[in-house]
């Protein structure tokens, strides 16, 4: 008799910010579906002015693990993962951008420090052991590692790259979090709370296909200087209790429970 084979959980919410991604959504939701773990694909949509909107309804209509929402006005990624992240429901949560630079098929292999219980979050690296890579803007890669950098001098925590998109939660976590930023200051605020909260933080090597500013790509100078801002204050004038609503338990914490019990 064959052995019964398991079926995976479904544990994990994509949360899926998009604006004015008509070309690429489609293919990327379709590529998301097929992780084994998913339990839920969240698309919210930033005011998109193209045929975003339509597609992701059309989407969520069609599948019944895709929810929808469009925001009533352009706020940016920040607020549009807030959104999100208000909704999922999954024991893990992961961001995936809605263009085609980073590859949903190795997001298995980033929340596997989640599954097997090592690890409170997990960062998908660039850097970390290159694999394919698009080799685009140098100047891009400067800023990266002058960031990752400096959140590293005031977190301690040796990152190899703190503005990847693929970053993993438990989800208790992640919605406990106060997030306050605006932009793209998410990738900064979350590293300094994860940090603060003494969360056991892996990270897993990933392939990456950027895109130039031609075929769609969003973040520009204003950005990195608002980052920079971004690591000073969420790291120098934000503590713990303005970070999370109720402080979640990490595995550090749950661990150092256990002892104190078996005593």
């Amino acid at each position: 008799m064959d052995k019964e084979v398991m079926e995976p959980r479904r544990c994990l919410s994509v949360i899926m910010p998009a604006f004015n991604e008509e070309k690429t959504l489609l293919e990327i939701a379709s590529q998301v579906l097929t992780i084994p773990y998913l339990l839920e694909l969240i698309i919210v949509d930033d005011c998109s002015t193209d045929g975003t909107p339509a597609i992701a309804q059309a989407l969520a209509d069609e599948e019944d693990r895709i929810q929808y929402i469009r925001q009533p006005h352009n706020q940016g990624k920040t607020q549009a993962l807030l959104t999100g992240f208000a909704l999922s429901k999954g024991d893990i949560v992961i961001i995936q951008d809605a263009d085609l630079e980073y590859d949903p098929g190795e997001i298995t292999d980033v929340i596997m420090p989640i599954l097997n219980g090592h690890a409170d979050a997990v960062y998908g690296s660039r850097f970390m052991v290159k694999k394919a890579a698009r080799v685009i803007y140098f100047y891009h890669y400067l800023a990266n590692k002058g960031l990752t950098f400096l959140s590293n001098c005031l977190t301690n925590i040796n990152l190899s790259d703190v503005e990847t998109c693929y970053k993993a939660f438990r989800g208790d976590i992640i919605r406990n979090m106060i997030i306050t930023s605006r932009g793209f200051g998410f990738e900064i605020e979350v590293t300094a709370k994860v940090a603060k909260l003494k969360c056991a933080i892996y990270e897993v090597p990933i392939s990456y296909y950027g895109r130039t500013y031609e075929e769609g790509k969003k973040i520009g100078f204003k950005d990195g200087v608002a980052a920079v801002w971004y690591v000073l204050k969420y790291n120098l004038f934000v503590g713990l209790s303005g970070s999370f609503q109720t402080t979640p338990q990490t595995l550090s914490s749950i661990s150092n429970t256990s002892l104190l019990s078996n005593e």
